[in-house]
């Protein structure tokens, strides 16, 4: 897999979004992605209970543990890397996370408008 590189929406290097939980496609803490990527999992969030519940809704529970693919299940306040249409998604419905632009991954733009991600910077 080669990855695409490291650079966030705003055109600078790509921050670390969170190694607790530990995120990201590569699982490397950054919304790093690459071409088998199909999620496109490259928008830094900060989970809230609103969201977390709205994700659980359309059928990707987040909040839950999985411990079988040792995963602790997300909080509010916890960062990390969502999919691009799911963030989309999201904010239509009215309840999208706040983003960090700085460790949102610019092929994010590929997906959500520039306009929409400011709307929602918690940088």
């Amino acid at each position: 897999m080669q990855m695409e590189p490291s650079v966030n929406v705003l055109g600078t290097t790509l921050e670390m979004c969170s190694r607790d939980p530990v995120t990201g496609f590569f699982r490397d803490g950054h919304c790093n992605t690459c071409y088998e990527d199909q999620g496109l999992h490259t928008v830094c969030a900060v989970m809230t209970a609103e969201f977390l519940a709205f994700s659980k809704y359309v059928g990707n529970d987040l909040s839950t543990p999985r411990p079988e693919f040792g995963f602790q299940g997300l909080k509010p306040g916890d960062q990390w890397c969502l999919c691009a249409s799911r963030f989309f998604q999201a904010h239509d419905e009215g309840c999208a996370p706040r983003v960090r632009l700085e460790a949102t991954h610019e092929k994010t733009l590929d997906v959500v408008p520039l306009d929409v991600l400011q709307e929602h910077a918690a940088d």
